[in-house]
């Protein structure tokens, strides 16, 4: 119900059209795009995570919680930005494995980074 009102069918099952629609494209996604997908998701499911520790037990070591988001985040920030390019369907001018290697590279210096401001 939104505001007293109530949701329509046929909203319901356009709803259940789009997921259905989603799943059976998903399902032609290349193994390692799936798993870059698991990856991702799961650094976002650790920020959010990270910050609901904070909501609810306190922000005692602001510099730790911080760090620990900005790691997630940008962890996964960067895992997307890998996708992109390993993509087939995109068709970047870059290699598989020069992607990585970037991937690797940026995840280093995001790391130095967090490392440094931890304190």
């Amino acid at each position: 119900r939104v505001h007293g009102e109530t949701l329509d069918p046929n909203a319901m099952s356009s709803i259940a059209a789009i997921v259905s629609e989603f799943s059976t494209e998903y399902a032609k996604t290349p193994q390692r795009l799936k798993i870059i997908d698991a990856f991702a998701l799961c650094m976002g499911l650790m920020a959010a995570l990270q910050f609901v520790y904070c909501v609810l037990v306190g922000t005692f070591p602001f510099n730790s919680f911080l760090a620990g988001l900005f790691s997630s985040v940008g962890t996964m920030i960067l895992t997307i930005c890998l996708r992109v390019q390993v993509n087939p369907a995109n068709a970047m001018a870059i290699s598989a494995e020069r992607a990585f290697a970037d991937y690797v590279f940026c995840n280093v210096v995001l790391h130095l980074v967090v490392f440094n401001f931890i304190g």
